[in-house]
């Protein structure tokens, strides 16, 4: 069917999370390399737009404001409010929509889009699959890249293995400015927080390893980020990195998406749990190591660079989910420090400017 309609404009749905939102930009490329006159624009939730929005292959954000909607099944006006937004979405006359989220409220927003061609993943969740006229088998254990590459290929482009990530104008000139107050000589950011405490390595682990980095001659200082809801966490860790003798800077809650891009764009390299930090990384430039334990890497680690990942040990048998809080740290503990800083060193030469 793409074959036969013209494509002249096509919508990108997905809103989130941010490290998800980092890995879809392989389906934007595909789809601007194959419809280079194509205008595409990317629905994704309001405080991540700055992730995609210098895209130079996209032709514009739809901000969705998750926050303003959130719990609008038991608040009429909120509701209302989110129908007048599915509705202003359905007015934009797409020929195209993919769902790369496949969740119940992209699985609307498809419905809401009207786009002649809509396509998703078969196995997607909360009933989303039914708002797809085309569904896309995807093998289990695909790689979420190579996932979003099929879908890109079911919508009828040629995938493009492009995951770059552009650094917006306004979060480059904060760092321009930032950067005269900071520490002189190079800094490494280590995304000590996660959502899920399962995907969280233990802090004495992280002062272990910020003080090797630094005596080691690897950085001169280290950074660490955070959202505002994650200040406590980094603060606390800040101050246990801080008592081993190494000067630290707590950005937690003090930059946006864009921000963040910055400074992870300028660091020397960034080490990080299975977080949104280790995926913009790898889109700018791919100077990172992501420590994972219940997650299993060859699905959601960094694509085609196993290398840049590694993995605490499981027992014979053992499928953690990482959604199960009474799991605690006990997987991430595992990794030592020892085999986080070898692969640091192995990997420095590439890394440190």
């Amino acid at each position: 069917m793409a074959d036969t309609i013209p494509i002249q404009r096509i919508l990108l749905l997905r809103p989130s999370a941010l490290g998800d939102v980092c890995r879809t930009v392989p389906v934007l490329a595909s789809l601007r390399a194959h419809w280079p006159e194509a205008a595409i624009h990317w629905v994704v939730q309001t405080t991540f737009c700055p992730a995609v929005e210098a895209h130079p292959a996209l032709s514009g954000v739809i901000p969705f404001p998750r926050e303003a909607f959130r719990g609008g099944w038991r608040r009429p006006r909120k509701w209302m409010d989110m129908r007048r937004w599915l509705s202003s979405l359905g007015r934009g006359q797409w020929d195209l929509a993919i769902d790369c989220q496949g969740l119940a409220r992209t699985g609307l927003m498809l419905r809401a889009s009207k786009a002649q061609i809509r396509v998703g993943d078969r196995a997607a969740r909360e009933g989303a699959w039914m708002a797809c006229n085309r569904r896309v088998r995807v093998p289990v254990g695909t790689h979420e890249v190579d996932r979003m590459l099929l879908l890109a290929q079911a919508a009828g482009s040629e995938p493009v293995a492009d995951t770059a990530l552009y650094v917006p104008a306004d979060g480059a000139a904060w760092w321009a400015e930032c950067r005269k107050a900071l520490p002189d000589g190079p800094f490494t950011v280590l995304a000590v927080t996660s959502r899920w405490p399962s995907k969280a390595w233990p802090v004495s682990h992280w002062s272990d390893l910020a003080a090797r980095i630094v005596k080691g001659g690897l950085a001169k200082w280290v950074a660490l980020p955070g959202s505002r809801g994650e200040s406590a966490a980094v603060a606390a860790a800040a101050d246990v990195i801080r008592s081993r003798g190494i000067e630290v800077v707590d950005f937690s809650g003090r930059t946006d998406v864009g921000q963040l891009m910055a400074l992870i764009e300028a660091a020397a390299f960034t080490v990080s749990n299975d977080s949104a930090a280790l995926h913009m990384a790898l889109g700018l430039g791919a100077r990172c190591l992501g420590l994972y334990g219940p997650t299993d890497p060859a699905i959601v680690g960094p694509w085609n660079h196993a290398e840049l990942a590694i993995r605490a040990p499981l027992n014979e048998g053992e499928c953690p989910a990482y959604r199960d809080r009474r799991i605690g740290d006990s997987i991430m503990r595992r990794l030592g420090v020892d085999p986080v800083m070898e692969r640091v060193e192995a990997l420095a030469e590439r890394w440190v400017r």
